[in-house]
C-alpha cells in the first residue's frame, strides 16, 4: 500500500467550510447580543470573544499534546486525505490494530481534528475582525475628509487596523507551524514554537480588546511611573523565557525527570547534561548524532525550568503588590494566577503529571500572558502616576 503523503490539500476546502460553519455561531451571537450597537461596540465584542475562544484553543492544544494526539492524523490538513476521521476510519482502524497504544487511534484522531477545526474557526473570526477594522477605518477617513479635519482628527476610534492585519498574518504562520508539527513528527523545537506562537496570538488579541474597550467606554490609560512600566516589561520578558522553558519541558516529556520537591532526585543539584538538554534542532528523544538523549539531559531541561520558576514567581508577587494602587484588577489576577501556577506545577511533579493539572498549568501561563499584556495596554508612562479611583475593568463584551 502506498504511503500517505504528509501534505494532502484535497480536504482543504471542506476543512475551511467547517471552520466557517464553526465561526458562524460566535458571529451570530455577537450580532444578536449587540443588535443596535455601534460598529465599534460590535468590533469590541467580536475581539473579546475571539480572545476567549483563542484561549480555549490554546488549552485544547495543550490537551492534544498531553494526550499524545498530535499525530492522531499523520498528514495535514485532513486525516488520511479526508476532512474528518469518519472518512478515514479504515486507515485509522488498520493503524490502531497494528499499534493499539500507538500515535494513531480513533480517539486521538478526533482530538487532533477537533483542534484543527477550532483553529480554522478562530482564523475565520480573525479574518472578519480584520475586514471590520479596515471598514471602520475607511469610514472614519471619509468622515474626517468630509469635515475637512485631515490629520487633526486624531486616532481612528477603533485603533489602527494594522493590529488585526498583523494578527491575521500571525495566525497564518501559526497554521504553518501546526502543519510542521505534524509533518515533522512532533519535532520539539517546532512544537515549542507552535506553543509560543499561540501565546503571542493571545497577546495580540488582548491589545486590541483593551484598545476597543477603552475607545468604547472612554477609559483613559492609567499613568505609571517610568520604573514601574519597565518592571512590567521586565516581568513580561521573564515570563516569556519561562514559557519557552516550560514548552521545552513539555515537548521533551521531561516533567517526570524530577519527581520530588524541592529537591530533585534527592539532591539540590542533580546530575545534569546541559549540552544534551538544550541541543535545540533534533528529533524527539534523540540527539543530532542519532543517539538517545540521556536522563541527565532531561533532568537539565526540567531543573532549569524549576529554578527559573522561583525567579518568575517572586517577580510576579512583587509586581502585583506594586501595581495594586494603579491596576487593582490586574494585580489581583497576577497573585491568583501565580498561586495557580505554583499549585499545578507542584502537582505535575508530585502526582506524576495528572492531565488536568498539566492542562491547567499551560492555561495559567497563557492567562499570565494575557494579564500582563492587559496591564501594559491599559497603562502608559507618566511623570505623575495616578492612582485609580475605580478598578480598571477587564475587556468584556458590551451587550
Amino acid at each position: 500500500m502506498d504511503a500517505q503523503p504528509l501534505y494532502d490539500l484535497a480536504p482543504l476546502t471542506r476543512l475551511m467550510l467547517l471552520g466557517l460553519l464553526i465561526a458562524l455561531g460566535p458571529l451570530a451571537w455577537v450580532r444578536w447580543r449587540n443588535r443596535g450597537a455601534s460598529p465599534l461596540r460590535r468590533l469590541q465584542a467580536l475581539t473579546v470573544l475571539t480572545l476567549f475562544l483563542t484561549f480555549d484553543l490554546v488549552l485544547f492544544g495543550a490537551f492534544t499534546r498531553l494526550t499524545d494526539s498530535g499525530l492522531g492524523c499523520p498528514d495535514w490538513p485532513g486525516c488520511y486525505g479526508s476532512a474528518s476521521p469518519v472518512g478515514a476510519r479504515e486507515e485509522i482502524s488498520a493503524a490502531q490494530s497494528a499499534m493499539p497504544t500507538g500515535p494513531v487511534t480513533h480517539g486521538k484522531a478526533w482530538v487532533e481534528m477537533i483542534h484543527r477545526y477550532l483553529a480554522t474557526g478562530v482564523g475565520v473570526l480573525i479574518i472578519v475582525m480584520t475586514i471590520s477594522a479596515w471598514v471602520q477605518y475607511r469610514a472614519w477617513k471619509r468622515q474626517t475628509a468630509a469635515k475637512g479635519q485631515g490629520a487633526a482628527a486624531g486616532q481612528p476610534p477603533a485603533g489602527s487596523p494594522w493590529w488585526p492585519t498583523l494578527t491575521l498574518v500571525w495566525v497564518c504562520l501559526q497554521g504553518a507551524f501546526g502543519a510542521l508539527t505534524v509533518t515533522m513528527k512532533l519535532f520539539p523545537a517546532i512544537v515549542t514554537l507552535h506553543l509560543i506562537g499561540g501565546l503571542v496570538l493571545l497577546a495580540l488579541l488582548c491589545v486590541q480588546a483593551v484598545q476597543h474597550t477603552r475607545a468604547a467606554s472612554g477609559l483613559p490609560p492609567v499613568g505609571l511611573s517610568h520604573g514601574l512600566r519597565w518592571a512590567l516589561w521586565g516581568t513580561m520578558a521573564l515570563l516569556a523565557a519561562q514559557v519557552v522553558l516550560g514548552g521545552w519541558v513539555s515537548t521533551n516529556y521531561a516533567v517526570l525527570a524530577c519527581t520530588t520537591f524541592p529537591k530533585c532526585q534527592g539532591s539540590w543539584w542533580p546530575a545534569m547534561d546541559f549540552a544534551q538538554g538544550f541541543q535545540i534542532w533534533r528529533e524527539l528523544g534523540l540527539l543530532q548524532d542519532g543517539s538517545h538523549i540521556s536522563f541527565a539531559g532531561l533532568t537539565a531541561i526540567h531543573y532549569v525550568h524549576r529554578l527559573m520558576a522561583y525567579v518568575v514567581l517572586a517577580a510576579m508577587v512583587w509586581l502585583a503588590l506594586q501595581l495594586r494602587p494603579y491596576l487593582k484588577a490586574q494585580a489581583h489576577w497576577l497573585l491568583g494566577l501565580a498561586a495557580l501556577q505554583l499549585a499545578t506545577g507542584l502537582s505535575n511533579v508530585i502526582l506524576d503529571w495528572p492531565l488536568l493539572a498539566a492542562v491547567l498549568h499551560t492555561g495559567g501561563a497563557a492567562a499570565l500572558v494575557v494579564v500582563l499584556t492587559w496591564a501594559l495596554a491599559a497603562s502608559r508612562t507618566s511623570a505623575a502616576p495616578n492612582e485609580i479611583s475605580a478598578p480598571a475593568r477587564a475587556p468584556r463584551v458590551i451587550a
